[in-house]
């Protein structure tokens, strides 16, 4: 099947205007933005490489041998990526991922989680640190990962089929690679594992029910997510969206299933859980999630923030600019008290709710400069 490409807007250099810092006194009080949501995740990407070409990333069209990648010298460093989330989890961070890209291949990434690892909350909690791969060097690296500190994976997967996986990430990687990978983080502890399989309409949504038939009883908890609608080169269409009720109806034809709680405030996951001959939640069986990121916007109690791979705060997964934080690191030089002053002004301005308002605009319509998935990090 051929792949409309749309071209690339390289929105890298954009960098919108700083507010005004917050002052000191006002710092004490509860960091909230304009629709009353706490700042909780913070979302790192370590790099825009990745070693695959999913059509609804990285096209092979737009990135290829000629597309040009950041500079190392532009990157942050493990130190500045380290003092800068410290200053988040200063402001409210209690969860950190790490993204990409493909942040496996960030050269030395264990020495960047065992700095993470070291931070803890002002009341010293430990913090929430996991990272999300295509579980391509999983198997290799997953005891180093956890040994450094890391203490969850989530695995990109979009399909058993070997012929559906290839053709899906587009530069002919076996399934069965990324399945001992899986495994491995499951044997040293990464866990628990989460797999997410972004469904795409026309292309893998016959193996949802294999999907959810293998990971049965495993242990992994398997996330179904709407094709999104992310940056500007997938050539996203909404009939190529699968609607998470029809996934849903699918999984309830095979088996019983009943829903769960959200675990955490700002879950993006709805969550159903294999049920017994009762009716209730067999916790042996597992669960499923559904990220309805299209036909139910959850950008109501969304507390996420990203940070790019050279320094941009980012305030939505559909963003078009962000803020420049390197700079203030860099040429600035501010000092953490500084720091925490302009990333707790930006985010009180924050208005961000894409997705809702996308819901009700009339089709079609809608901002056209995103910046890349694969730069901001899922």
């Amino acid at each position: 099947m051929s792949e409309s490409v749309y071209p690339l807007i390289d929105l890298r250099t954009a960098a919108l205007p700083m507010p005004a810092a917050t002052p000191a006194e006002r710092l004490r009080t509860a960091l909230l933005d304009t629709h009353a949501r706490p700042l909780h995740d913070l979302r790192i990407s370590v790099t825009d490489r990745c070693n695959f070409r999913c059509s609804y990333c990285m096209p092979k069209e737009v990135f290829d041998k000629n597309y040009a990648y950041l500079p190392h010298k532009d990157l942050l460093s493990f130190e500045e990526i380290t003092r800068l989330a410290k200053n988040f989890v200063s402001l409210g961070v209690r969860k950190i991922r790490l993204t990409g890209g493909e942040p496996l291949l960030r050269k030395n990434i264990e020495v960047l989680i065992e700095q993470l690892a070291s931070l803890s909350t002002p009341d010293g909690s430990p913090l929430d640190l996991t990272l999300t791969t295509n579980g391509s060097l999983l198997e290799r690296k997953a005891q180093s990962l956890k040994d450094a500190g890391l203490q969850r994976v989530t695995v990109s997967l979009d399909g058993l089929d070997d012929a559906v996986f290839r053709r899906m990430n587009d530069v002919d990687f076996p399934v069965h690679d990324v399945l001992k990978g899986i495994e491995r983080a499951q044997h040293v502890g990464l866990g628990p594992v989460k797999v997410n399989m972004v469904v795409k309409k026309g292309t893998n949504e016959q193996e949802i029910v294999p999907m959810a038939r293998h990971f049965r009883h495993s242990g992994v908890r398997l996330r179904f997510i709407e094709y999104m609608d992310v940056g500007a080169t997938n050539g996203w269409r909404m009939d190529e969206v699968l609607p998470s009720a029809e996934v849903l109806r699918l999984l309830q034809q095979q088996w019983s299933m009943v829903a769960l709680e959200h675990s955490a405030v700002g879950e993006t996951a709805q969550r159903w859980g294999y049920a017994d001959a009762a009716g209730q939640h067999d916790t042996h069986a597992g669960e499923i999630g559904l990220i309805s990121s299209v036909t139910q916007a959850f950008c109501g109690d969304c507390n996420r923030a990203r940070l790019s791979t050279e320094g941009r705060m980012y305030l939505c997964l559909f963003a078009g600019q962000g803020y420049d934080l390197r700079h203030l690191l860099r040429e600035q030089g501010m000092d953490d008290e500084q720091l925490q002053a302009q990333i707790d002004a930006i985010w009180r301005l924050r208005t961000d709710r894409y997705s809702q308002l996308r819901s009700q605009a009339p089709a079609g319509t809608g901002p056209a400069r995103r910046v890349e998935m694969s730069y901001i990090g899922g």
